[in-house]
């Protein structure tokens, strides 16, 4: 399930891509298939294990072209190991709202990011966010979780403030929304409830079998319940003498 939308945000063979928070890694893997170099990074020592598994796996099964490369690292965020203007794009996905020092993250991100590289910000919607965040403590309250709810304007004023300049904006999982006001309204942990276990295997149906009627009810239904709104940025070229 992506995010990114990657008309929006096209990748080039040969592209140096870091995926800054990768977690599972679903982003990292369709940037392998698209030809570039890339570079999963998380703090989750088991994420970053199973994404490796992942992207050996994809490498053995001929799923990315043989000149691609890909690799899992565990990493801090606040203080990537790479030098200024390593990568030509990356992409940051449900990630700030869990940052306390979401600036600094920024930060760092556009000094990896070289002069004319391309960034995807994605986070959750701040209007079925709040719904969230009304039905369960539980939901936000927990370490790691989510620490803040970022309006629209709030996201991208972050963008600009770190020098960055959004060209494109769009929400995305308008049929995850009600799936978590479900499981909020009836324990984030709890599995079992009847309501919570139908709209899993619905949703995990529309993923696997990508139906004409949920992709066409989905693609309506973003604009007013998207769960996720994603931003699109370029880091501006340097200035010539």
């Amino acid at each position: 399930m992506l995010t990114v939308d990657f008309t929006r945000f096209p990748l080039a063979p040969g592209d140096r891509v870091l995926d800054l928070g990768c977690g599972a890694g679903r982003h990292a893997f369709e940037c392998y298939r698209r030809g570039a170099h890339v570079v999963a990074l998380d703090r989750d020592h088991d994420e970053v294990r199973q994404t490796a598994d992942w992207l050996v796996a994809m490498e053995e099964a001929g799923e990315a072209p043989p000149t691609a490369t890909a690799v899992a690292l565990t990493g801090d965020a606040l203080a990537l190991p790479f030098p200024d203007g390593t990568f030509d794009a990356l992409i940051v996905s449900e990630v700030m709202e869990h940052v306390p020092d979401d600036k600094g993250l920024l930060a760092e991100a556009v000094r990896v990011l070289r002069p004319g590289g391309r960034i995807a910000v994605t986070v959750p919607r701040y209007g079925p966010e709040r719904v969230c965040w009304a039905l369960s403590d539980a939901y936000h309250q927990v370490e790691g979780g989510h620490i803040r709810i970022y309006r629209a304007g709030e996201l991208l004023a972050r963008l600009r403030g770190a020098g960055l300049r959004p060209y494109g904006t769009h929400h995305a999982h308008a049929l995850h929304a009600p799936y978590w006001w479900l499981k909020c309204a009836m324990g984030v942990d709890n599995e079992t409830a009847l309501p919570v276990r139908a709209y899993h295997k619905l949703l995990v149906w529309d993923l696997m079998k990508r139906p004409l009627a949920t992709r066409a009810a989905e693609h309506a239904l973003n604009p007013l319940l998207g769960k996720s709104f994603v931003a699109y940025a370029t880091k501006p070229r340097l200035g010539r003498a």
